[in-house]
């Protein structure tokens, strides 16, 4: 079996986690989702009552954080100082905070080793936001997942109807601003590498973007 490193980056609604854990079993490869880690250190923030602004007490929580993921027969579970957080992170206001702390450089330094760590073994697909540009430059191949707006803020929707009281004009503004925030940051913005592939999945299904996506991984 190969061993690669495969990253997939994208905004928002892009179909990103599913095309990711569906690849990865495809692959027989670890999933590792990324942006939960920015969730779960948005989480300890904000249940310490940190801003997203106070570098000096972002640096001071990750030093002390140990993040860690885990599979089980529920998927994947996201593990803060022995502590399950999965089921708190997935809130418009820790996904907000997680695009807020994502811009600041003890957060990001943190998590750069973390998951370059992660990284050691290959035979694992990252979903994120910069893993082929910032953090692993080198990957064996790289995807960009892109797809029209109303088709992301509609994909959205339709996974937070159901735990929160949600319109789908409130979705689709929120993404906005995610997109902006994660867009127009200094550190590591939102952008395909050079070298990435890039797919929109406006008209496809996850099976369709995992087919693609195969396609050029045989090509390896």
């Amino acid at each position: 079996m190969k061993k690669l490193i495969v990253t997939i980056d994208g905004p928002a609604g892009a179909g990103k986690t599913t095309v990711s854990r569906k690849l990865a079993d495809r692959l027989g490869y670890r999933y590792i989702d990324t942006g939960a880690l920015y969730r779960g250190v948005a989480y300890e923030a904000s249940h310490l009552g940190i801003s997203s602004e106070d570098d000096e007490r972002l640096k001071r929580l990750c030093r002390d954080l140990k993040l860690n993921l885990t599979r089980s027969k529920d998927g994947l579970r996201l593990i803060a100082n022995g502590v399950d957080i999965t089921s708190r992170i997935r809130t418009p206001e820790i996904t907000m905070l997680a695009s807020a702390v994502s811009a600041r450089a003890p957060v990001r330094d943190y998590l750069l080793g973390l998951q370059r760590e992660l990284g050691k073994e290959k035979c694992a697909v990252f979903e994120g936001r910069d893993m082929g540009t910032v953090v692993f430059p080198d990957a064996d191949i790289k995807f960009f997942l892109i797809a029209s707006q109303k088709t992301r803020a509609l994909r959205r929707y339709n996974e937070l109807k159901l735990k929160e009281n949600m319109t789908i004009e409130k979705v689709e503004e929120d993404l906005t601003r995610r997109d902006a925030n994660d867009s127009n940051r200094d550190l590591a913005p939102l952008k395909a590498a050079a070298d990435a592939v890039i797919i929109d999945s406006t008209d496809l299904n996850a099976d369709g973007v995992v087919s693609a996506m195969m396609a050029h991984i045989e090509d390896v």
